[in-house]
């Protein structure tokens, strides 16, 4: 099995080789990934200016890796299309420092990463831990690698989202397969001058919960592994009935 693994933190954090190394155990793993922390760049890809690939002397032996001046979207899509010659059976992106619940994965480089294998038809995992200091990596690299050995049943149409809260593994209260919840920040704009001119800085505040029942949001403050099985159809059903009068209305005011 050929593994390709990449995340948002950048090409030295601990998360990524963390994981390397244990699905090492399980097929041939490639690691490419950004030169630098690529947080919250969502699915974005660099289209303005070349991309630089290095490759890198492994901390692992017989994992090869690479480096990219880009974001975790162009290494998906460099590996894939011209870095790897043969066929990738599975994608996996982190492991990410901070859990991406809710609304936040309309943000997240590491699940912008696993959506570019998703579009190609390959079987896909975000991986995430909620906290950014004193990680428990271990227990999801272990669970990543359970994940990977049970790519049969990971439905193509899909990608999936895991989110493990910082526990160790006798402390998390189970597992949930679950439906994306309500988790936002409210994000602040704080000015300052550097001496030349005026500068603006986007900083993140306090996260708004919405627990709802079923939802991966609930099960993360439950002290519980949340998978959400995540696609890329963003169409509202609820609002199609809705908006059935809209178009003649918007015709009838353009006459």
């Amino acid at each position: 099995m050929k593994i390709l693994v990449t995340n948002d933190d950048g090409f030295y954090a601990r998360g990524l080789w963390l994981l390397a190394r244990e699905l090492s155990k399980v097929g041939d793993v490639v690691i490419v990934a950004p030169d630098r922390e690529q947080s919250a760049v969502a699915s974005s890809m660099t289209l303005h200016h070349p991309l630089r690939v290095r490759k890198v002397r492994s901390a692992l032996e017989g994992v090869p890796s690479y480096s990219v001046e880009g974001t975790p979207s162009d290494c998906v899509i460099l590996a894939l299309g011209r870095i790897l010659t043969e066929k990738v059976d599975l994608v996996f992106s982190g492991i990410n420092e901070g859990a991406n619940l809710g609304d936040d994965v309309l943000l997240s480089g590491t699940v912008g990463a696993a959506l570019q294998g998703y579009f190609k038809g390959i079987p896909s995992v975000a991986i995430s831990v909620g906290a950014i200091k004193d990680i428990h990596f271990e227990v999801a690299a272990k669970l990543a690698g359970v994940l990977a050995r049970k790519i049969g049943d990971i439905p193509r149409e899909v990608l999936l989202n895991v989110n493990l809260p910082n526990l160790p593994l006798d402390k998390i209260k189970g597992i949930e397969v679950t439906k994306l919840g309500r988790r936002s920040f409210g994000d602040k704009v704080v000015e300052g001058n550097d001496g030349k001119r005026e500068y603006y800085w986007i900083v993140r505040g306090e996260p708004q919960w919405q627990p709802s029942e079923g939802t991966d949001v609930k099960a993360f403050i439950e002290d519980k592994i949340s998978i959400t099985p995540l696609y890329t159809d963003l169409t509202s059903a609820s609002a199609l009935a809705k908006l059935k009068k809209l178009p003649r209305e918007l015709l009838d005011n353009l006459k």
